[in-house]
């Protein structure tokens, strides 16, 4: 009996081990997956869209604060300019941009963890939801543009070559050089378009809300 019960002591004790053995790995394996999402979630354009999507939900009115050279067919002038925060996915957020009452524009921003880049586009559609033949332009943020600071971030987007042949294929060959930008803060976003002679920023007041504006054309198609 003394035999018997050593080895029951002992064969209980290895078991006890193997078990305890088998919750540290697990334990590791847990903090391993948490770390890189993490890490996922803190890269640069992770804490962007964040940010943006703390928004979601939300609209916000705007105004044109530079427009040069100014041009004599603005479709701006005039239009009450409203933001909103509509679609928000864990790796994309979607922006209409109301300009009066033509609801075509939304703005995509997408992110890369692997490569801390951010990426926007521009959803152009007619009343009927289809696609207008200028839209899906844009580019991936700029190497080295990226900047955070403590009033917040901006993020520089050169055309890529895909916005490029659209452009040449549209006679929009002045295009060509666009660099997007977006700035957001605690206070405000803005969006901007420069080129060599054309500066256009509008800046949204993110302190005040307002009333949710119509759907954007087909955006229950491109959702």
């Amino acid at each position: 009996m003394p035999n018997s019960s050593l080895r029951c002591s002992a064969a209980l004790a290895l078991v006890l081990l193997s078990s305890a053995c088998g919750l540290v790995h697990g334990s590791q394996s847990v903090l391993v997956a948490t770390a890189d999402e993490t890490r996922t979630a803190a890269s640069p354009p992770g804490e962007f869209l964040q940010q943006l999507r703390a928004l979601c939900g939300k609209a916000f009115a705007g105004r044109v604060v530079a427009d040069t050279p100014a041009s004599t067919d603005n479709p701006f002038a005039g239009k009450k300019l409203v933001m909103h925060v509509r679609d928000c996915a864990a790796g994309e957020v979607r922006i209409p941009f109301h300009v009066g009452d033509d609801h075509s524009r939304t703005w995509v921003f997408t992110a890369d963890a692997k490569t801390s880049q951010l990426r926007l586009k521009h959803d152009h559609r007619h009343a009927d939801g289809s696609a207008d033949a200028m839209t899906g332009y844009g580019g991936d943020s700029r190497a080295g543009a990226v900047a955070r600071s403590a009033a917040g971030w901006r993020y520089e987007f050169p055309a890529d070559a895909e916005s490029q042949q659209l452009f040449r294929r549209l006679d929009r060959a002045v295009s060509i050089t666009n660099v997007w930008a977006v700035e957001l803060d605690a206070k405000r976003f803005v969006y901007e378009l420069a080129r060599p002679n054309r500066l256009f920023r509008v800046e949204f007041d993110l302190a005040r809300p307002q009333p949710l504006p119509p759907a954007a054309w087909g955006a229950a198609a491109t959702r």
